[in-house]
């Protein structure tokens, strides 16, 4: 199996340099995918690249959907994307480290409905907390796994 690639749901990615390190010690192309609304300077690696989509809510997430592949990576803190990658075979992770599996993706989903409608009632629900050294460190430990797994064939 050749390797995987990484896809990033680049524009508020707070771990891509992290990608960019793994990717360069494995080996591994990377795409970061965004609207462009923040500067965000190219992979330093030899299989790197930008994509740069047009405006819309799900612009990003379509253009990954369309071109992962099973066995690929994607980086995101978006759970209705990650469930996409998910049901085309390839594995999907959150800067925080957390890995989507078919066991957690629905729970994720559910919740997610719920604090929506939650936040359109009014109520405030809070943020996700900003990542430190040990989310950091995890999210390392589990791109690291999702990558070996995906070219072992797992």
């Amino acid at each position: 199996m050749s390797a995987p690639t990484l896809y990033i749901d680049g524009d508020a990615c707070p771990v891509r340099e992290e990608c960019y390190r793994v990717a360069g010690r494995l080996g591994l192309a990377v795409v970061v995918v965004g609207n462009g609304s923040r500067g965000v300077r190219p992979p330093p690696l030899p299989g790197g690249r930008i994509v740069v989509v047009g405006e819309g809510a799900d612009a990003a997430d379509d253009w990954i959907v369309e071109h992962i592949a099973a066995g690929d990576v994607c980086v995101t803190a978006d759970i209705p994307l990650a469930a996409r990658c998910l049901a085309k075979g390839a594995k999907a992770l959150a800067p925080n480290g957390r890995v989507w599996d078919g066991d957690n993706i629905g729970g994720a989903l559910a919740s997610r409905a719920i604090g929506r409608s939650l936040r359109e009632a009014g109520v405030a629900t809070g943020g996700p907390p900003p990542l430190d050294r040990a989310a950091r460190s995890r999210f390392l430990q589990a791109l690291d796994g999702l990558v070996q797994a995906s070219l072992r064939g797992a």
